[in-house]
């Protein structure tokens, strides 16, 4: 499997969390977990660049790194204020044209919008950005209430955190999600966060869900093997069935049957990655009782079959690793 070259381009004063969200998932060499991708920091013009947190740091490379990276990064661009330097984005419209996937963490989308690369599409930015991005852009559909949108060629995500939720969900469409989990394992990470970004914004009190749905969906994870209705998840949380489909739209932005069958995919995907068991045992063993319903849900989920997974995410002879 090809090795993916990533690109972080940097713009002072440049934030290191969000820089840091893209290193740990592209960067980092974990044992065992075979390396998916180089990483390398970038900047307009190479030598030292200063952050947010107090120190300057010293980047070796220019511009020209976006001319063979797979994926451009953009931690955060925190002089949106200004007008970005036409070099900058002359070489991101340039890798944007030749297949080069963009990827914007919280106010990088600025960047991507004012390149133009934004007109008429979705993105979302941190929630406390939102109104600004959308009347600075109003060609962008702007979704304040998602973490991440990722529209294949462009992606763009919500504040700090979202950007390792971002970065873990292109782990895991490019090498399967048995490679993501094992990435967030070592960050001490969830592979996949549930809702958006509502949840954290300043909401009056009265506004927010009464109780977290957490205990409920430890529970129900648990327990995918088994005939779960939306019935015995109200049961367990001690609530009605309307309130439970209440609470679920609230905190994760989705009904609890929907976010059942997600949990049923995610774990069918893990299965056809790591083990050779036929999709039969795999439908069970996720609670989707026969092959032909595990292939219907996989597919309207992942827009692919469970073989067509497998061959390019299940691990082969003589590969020890993901």
């Amino acid at each position: 499997m090809r090795v993916q070259r990533v690109a972080a381009l940097v713009l002072p004063p440049q934030s290191t969390f969000e820089l840091a969200c893209a290193a740990e998932v592209f960067g980092v060499r974990r044992p065992g977990l075979a390396a998916r991708y180089t990483f390398q920091v970038c900047a307009e013009r190479p030598g030292v660049v200063p952050t947010l947190a107090g120190y300057d740091m010293a980047v070796n490379e220019g511009l020209s790194a976006l001319e063979t990276a797979d994926t451009v990064v953009i931690p955060g661009w925190h002089s949106r204020d200004e007008a970005a330097p036409r070099a900058v984005l002359d070489a991101v419209r340039r890798a944007h044209r030749r297949g080069a996937r963009m990827v914007a963490i919280c106010s990088g989308a600025f960047l991507l919008a004012e390149a133009g690369l934004l007109d008429h599409r979705r993105a979302t930015t941190h929630w406390r950005l939102a109104a600004e991005f959308a009347a600075r852009f109003p060609d962008v559909q702007v979704e304040p209430d998602t973490l991440y949108v990722d529209l294949g060629d462009i992606a763009t995500s919500a504040g700090t955190a979202a950007g390792i939720d971002l970065c873990l969900h292109l782990a895991r469409t490019d090498h399967g999600a048995a490679y993501a989990a094992h990435v967030a394992r070592h960050m001490v990470m969830p592979p996949h966060r549930e809702g958006g970004q509502l949840q954290y914004s300043t909401a009056p009190p009265a506004e927010r869900a009464p109780e977290s749905l957490a205990p409920v969906l430890d529970w129900a994870a648990e327990r995918l093997y088994a005939p779960l209705t939306i019935d015995d998840l109200a049961a367990r949380a001690q609530v009605s069935s309307r309130t439970l489909a209440r609470r679920f739209a609230e905190q994760l932005g989705v009904s609890p049957g929907r976010w059942l069958l997600q949990q049923r995919v995610t774990a069918a995907r893990a299965l056809l990655e790591e083990t050779d068991l036929p999709v039969e045992t795999i439908a069970v063993k996720v609670g989707l009782s026969s092959a032909a319903n595990l292939r219907r849900r996989f597919h309207s989920l992942v827009r692919t079959t469970p073989a067509a997974y497998r061959r390019s995410f299940g691990r082969h002879e003589g590969d020890g690793s993901w």
